[in-house]
């Protein structure tokens, strides 16, 4: 058996992992919450920024804290077309899940088919992610975490979608983004302490891209642009401000007149 080390680098991959995670679940709800007081294709704009922003996030969390995972005995590398992939569906399965709270009627059963959508996509995410995993050995996981980690995956999705339907304020929607980063962060975690991995020692090199020539570029990609996106919600008008403001140019207009 491999001896697995999930933070070479000490606390560094755990806490910036855990810091894009809430980036991202901080944007993906601003966004959410735009998008409940708009219409038409503004609505439809603001869930898909919403969805690109929570899948961003989860992936760009999953691989850096990955980047800290080593086994004793191989070297690893990863499928890059799996990769992309586990990114994809990160991304796809999220923006179900957020445009089922944007567009449903009945926000309970929204919020149960949002919750669940946007979980088991999170999870399939992370096990993608895992099976693009390549290196000298054979990976086994533990069914009962496995298991576990989907519920909080699923439980933390459903909680952030409530937040997007219940919570308006700046400061209340910060903190339940840090509420969902340390949720999909321990199942991240729970994920992974699920592993094992029986090595079988070879000379033979292995197919796919290090962490470093793939991941690392990668990551540092998205994590600018959640910072962008941030940056460009952050200085957008809410509806209340657009409001207010034409509020103010009506009696001015009507003076001129």
């Amino acid at each position: 058996m491999g001896h697995l080390d999930h933070a070479a680098f000490g606390w560094l991959t755990p806490v910036l992992s855990y810091a894009m995670a809430s980036i991202g679940a901080a944007l993906g709800l601003r966004c959410t919450v735009r998008a409940l007081g708009a219409t038409g294709r503004s609505r439809r704009n603001w869930l898909l920024t919403a969805a690109s922003a929570i899948g961003t996030g989860i992936w760009t969390m999953h691989f850096v804290a990955m980047l800290g995972f080593s086994v004793s005995g191989t070297e690893m590398r990863y499928n890059v077309p799996l990769t992309i992939l586990s990114l994809l569906v990160a991304m796809v399965v999220v923006g179900a899940g957020v445009f089922a709270v944007g567009y449903g009627r009945d926000r309970g059963r929204a919020l149960v088919l949002g919750g669940l959508t946007t979980g088991l996509g999170v999870a399939s995410m992370h096990y993608l992610g895992m099976a693009a995993l390549r290196l000298h050995g054979a990976v086994r996981y533990d069914p009962v975490l496995v298991g576990l980690s989907v519920v909080i995956a699923v439980v933390a999705a459903t909680a952030a979608l409530w937040a997007a339907l219940n919570i308006r304020s700046p400061v209340a929607v910060a903190a339940a983004s840090l509420v969902m980063g340390g949720a999909v962060s321990s199942m991240h975690y729970t994920g992974m302490m699920a592993v094992s991995v029986r090595v079988s020692p070879s000379g033979e090199a292995l197919p796919g891209a290090t962490a470093m020539q793939f991941i690392f570029p990668l990551a540092v990609g998205l994590g600018s642009y959640l910072f962008l996106t941030s940056a460009f919600v952050a200085l957008s008008p809410t509806a209340r401000e657009r409001e207010a403001s034409a509020s103010a140019q009506r009696p001015v207009e009507s003076v001129a007149r």
